[in-house]
């Protein structure tokens, strides 16, 4: 008995998007952050996670350093129309501020270069 070759091509297509979507799904292990406090390095931070999206130094040595680790692509959009006796006006936004929905991470380096804190919005 001959298969047909379309229907093996059809069966192998199914079979490879099934395993690409159940890769597609896997995870990374979270972090750990408490673990690290006092043994983490900025210079570390920056082979781990690339190079930061915003940082700063304060006043008393530390360096606050953030990196976005999954930006939103929703901007805000409105419009409105008012109507009095007629159309009165028109008018359409958009919004340019912070989106809240950014995930970010956030860690705070001491004047010797390690982690004393951190914060996470997600």
């Amino acid at each position: 008995m001959k298969t047909n070759p379309a229907a093996k091509f059809s069966l192998f297509a199914i079979l490879f998007v099934a395993a690409s979507f159940i890769a597609g799904c896997a995870t990374t292990p979270s972090v750990d952050w408490n673990s690290r406090v006092g043994t983490y390095t900025l210079d570390q931070a920056v082979t781990d996670l690339g190079p930061p999206d915003k940082q700063a130094k304060s006043s008393d040595g530390k360096s606050v350093v953030e990196w976005i680790t999954y930006r939103s692509a929703a901007t805000g959009f409105s419009a409105d129309m008012n109507y009095v006796n007629g159309p009165a006006g028109a008018g359409a936004a958009q919004s340019a501020g912070k989106n809240y929905s950014d995930r970010v991470l956030r860690l705070t380096f001491g004047p010797d270069g390690k982690l004393v804190s951190w914060w996470k919005n997600y």
